[in-house]
């Protein structure tokens, strides 16, 4: 059987989405590189880098349900073209401010436009796709956001070297090219609607508030999301400082899991396609707090690459099912607005995620933090339980 089989059924316009957003993420530079771009280059100390990122986070976090809300208003290409062309000239406008309060400013605004890209991408990725092919196309679509990745930052890098004012004339470069590309697509799938059920649905409206269904599986997600995100900071702390290990190996044990996205996320998800969401959901939660608790007893290269594999997989499973579900719990006139507040789960685990996990590793030591990474991933996988398999029945 051939496990990319599921990609040439997918339509047109979800491989102008990919591109789209592989295009874009290959420019991602200044964020990664904010910290030192803010302490080196513009002199301000370490605690104000790390306030600039908070700041950054809290925007995105505000904006998500607001973008996705915009979305089903204005509609997902009208706020994807205002994310790429307007992200482009505010990451050119960034370079040249120095004042650290106006970056502030900068940064809250430079955030809130860039990150309304997400939501809208998600809703439109429902709106174009089938729901049998929805797994398979958030998967496609992660794709490009790792590849691009990938290829950011290594630039990126280079960059840094020369000057750190071209990290954002290459990003506002990506981001403008995104732009065009996108607006250059001849949408074919956008018009028809692809589920009876949901069409149905859309008419009965309710405040998301109200959804105890959707609250809940927002609920549900945050606990494996906060584990998930351990990767951007005690992770690092634990292999470097506490096991001894060089940065250059952390970046060798990083590459596991880009690859593992890069080649096996797509396969994997069209194999399990027809599992159902509880028990994709339960597997996928389980895996992220096997392979972060894990770290608790690995010291070596071995375990270490075991539980980076292990929590990969629960990665690879988690995430596609998550925006699927999210798209099948949704009205199919609100799925921007839904995709917002789904949103929101990612952007508060990245703004508390590792602030929360150095905490606890500083105070308490590593074996707390990765067995308390643990038990959040069994917590999440026990709510999944509760979770509808189909979730277009209420």
């Amino acid at each position: 059987m051939n496990p990319y089989k599921g990609l040439k059924d997918l339509p047109h316009d979800m491989w102008a989405l990919f591109f789209t957003s592989l295009i874009n993420r290959s420019g991602t530079m200044v964020i990664p590189f904010l910290a030192l771009y803010l302490t080196k280059k513009i002199g301000v100390t370490p605690t104000e880098a790390g306030t600039a990122l908070l700041v950054y986070g809290a925007a995105a976090f505000i904006a998500a349900p607001l973008t996705g809300k915009l979305s089903d208003k204005l509609g997902s290409i009208k706020v994807m073209k205002f994310a790429l062309y307007g992200s482009g000239l505010l990451f050119f406008v960034y370079s040249f401010i120095e004042d650290y309060n106006w970056i502030l400013v900068a940064t809250f605004v430079l955030a809130a436009v860039n990150e309304s890209f997400r939501p809208a991408n998600l809703s439109l990725i429902t709106e174009i796709v089938a729901p049998s092919q929805r797994r398979m196309a958030f998967a496609l679509n992660r794709l490009a956001i790792n590849a691009g990745m990938s290829i950011g930052p290594v630039i990126g890098g280079f960059l840094t070297l020369v000057d750190y004012h071209y990290l954002f004339y290459a990003n506002a470069f990506a981001s403008i090219a995104a732009g065009i590309y996108f607006s250059s697509v001849k949408w074919s799938s956008l018009s028809s609607e692809k589920e009876e059920v949901n069409e149905l649905k859309s008419k009965v409206r309710f405040a998301i508030l109200n959804d105890k269904y959707f609250l809940f599986f927002l609920f549900a997600v945050i606990p494996a999301n906060l584990v998930f995100f351990q990767h951007l900071g005690a992770l690092p702390l634990y292999i470097v400082s506490d096991l001894g290990y060089t940065t250059a190996a952390f970046g060798l044990f990083g590459a596991i899991n880009t690859v593992m996205i890069i080649f096996l996320e797509v396969p994997l998800n069209n194999w399990m396609n027809d599992t159902p969401y509880r028990k994709s959901l339960m597997i996928g939660a389980l895996l992220a707090g096997i392979g972060f608790g894990g770290f608790a007893i690995a010291t070596s290269v071995i375990p270490l690459i075991i539980s980076i594999m292990v929590f990969t997989f629960g990665e690879m499973i988690f995430f596609p099912v998550t925006a699927a579900y999210t798209s099948e719990i949704s009205p199919s006139d609100r799925r921007g607005e839904y995709m917002g507040y789904y949103q929101m789960t990612f952007s508060f685990a990245f703004s508390a995620g590792p602030w929360l996990g150095t905490v606890v590793y500083q105070h308490y030591g590593s074996v707390i933090l990765w067995s308390g990474a643990l038990v959040l991933g069994l917590i999440t996988a026990a709510l999944m339980f509760f979770v509808k398999s189909n979730p277009t029945i209420k």
